[in-house]
């Protein structure tokens, strides 16, 4: 069975890091650049949260801040539901739709290793149904297996 360990090894290293003190303005222009929805937030080298392009339209937008003046930290997600490195995709999935998050931050321990998104998820899902519609068609295809 596939755990967020091997999801994350799949899905490379991170790039998408932001300090909690740039403005919002450096955040979007850098979520668009790489063309991301999303970016990890921290200070002195530590995870802080996420900040995403919903916290940017209800914090930013909606309130009628100006993103050149606000702060990272200001409308960053603090409060996501955290996972281990030996959770399922599974059991991400069950998270997700019981807190109606799309990130997931995952740590072995203390130690920050990536986010899990509900994109993520959704690659894992359709590579384990190609894995076992493979295996189906390999056992009907095998002359030597008997379906009584």
């Amino acid at each position: 069975m596939r755990t967020i360990r091997d999801v994350l090894l799949q899905k490379g290293p991170h790039f998408n890091f932001i300090d909690a003190e740039a403005t919002v303005l450096d955040a979007i222009h850098t979520m668009k650049s790489k063309n991301i929805s999303y970016l990890i937030v921290t200070e002195n080298a530590q995870y802080m949260g996420i900040v995403s392009e919903r916290d940017y339209t209800h914090k930013v937008i909606l309130e009628n801040k100006h993103s050149a003046t606000t702060v990272v930290k200001e409308i960053m997600t603090r409060d996501l539901p955290i996972i281990g490195i030996n959770n399922t995709p599974e059991e991400c999935m069950v998270i997700m739709n019981a807190s109606k998050s799309r990130y997931l931050p995952v740590f072995d321990g203390l130690d920050f290793k990536g986010v899990i998104t509900i994109h993520d998820l959704m690659r894992e899902a359709i590579l384990q149904n190609e894995q076992s519609s493979a295996a189906m068609k390999k056992a009907m295809e095998d002359k030597s297996l008997k379906f009584y």
